[in-house]
């Protein structure tokens, strides 16, 4: 099974990094076989076009809840299904959110038939900060889980 591993978020602004951060350690990590990584970053219209033909996406971003930092979330592509076109945005504001709409318009028989996406709780987004340590922690927690579910299984659900 193809996995495609995309991580979003803007490397300049602290724990919006995180996923484009996790994407750098898996490649240190090593990757499990027939698993590919991205850097999203902040183009969501590119995390589309990378999902094509992918049985399995999972996608990794920062998010502000309010919960404490480093809270790990978690959801199943069903709860994404349902997901609006994207209408009125343009590319400044195009999330990877709008991104699972716009490909699954796109994509049609090449969307990915397994998508999950985990959201790490971010306390410091300031310009040029560096990861705040819960959410170092909660990244590497997850780099860890995600390479040692995907050597020993083929199921990340």
């Amino acid at each position: 099974m193809d996995t495609l591993i995309i991580g979003c978020g803007n490397l300049l602004r602290g724990d919006d990094g995180v996923g484009p951060i996790l994407i750098r350690r898996l490649w240190e990590i090593g990757l499990p076989e027939g698993v590919r990584v991205a850097d999203g970053g902040t183009a969501g219209m590119d995390v589309a076009f990378q999902m094509r033909g992918a049985d399995r996406v999972i996608i990794v971003d920062a998010c502000r809840t309010g919960a404490a930092p480093g809270t790990l979330y978690r959801v199943p592509g069903e709860q994404l299904e349902q997901l609006p076109p994207p209408e009125g945005i343009n590319l400044h504001a195009f999330r990877w959110d709008h991104a699972l709409a716009f490909g699954r318009w796109l994509l049609k028989d090449a969307y990915p038939r397994d998508i999950t996406v985990f959201l790490i709780e971010g306390e410091c987004f300031d310009h040029g900060a560096p990861l705040s340590p819960a959410v170092q922690t909660q990244m590497e927690a997850l780099a860890q889980w995600l390479v040692t579910m995907l050597n020993s299984t083929d199921a990340v659900r």
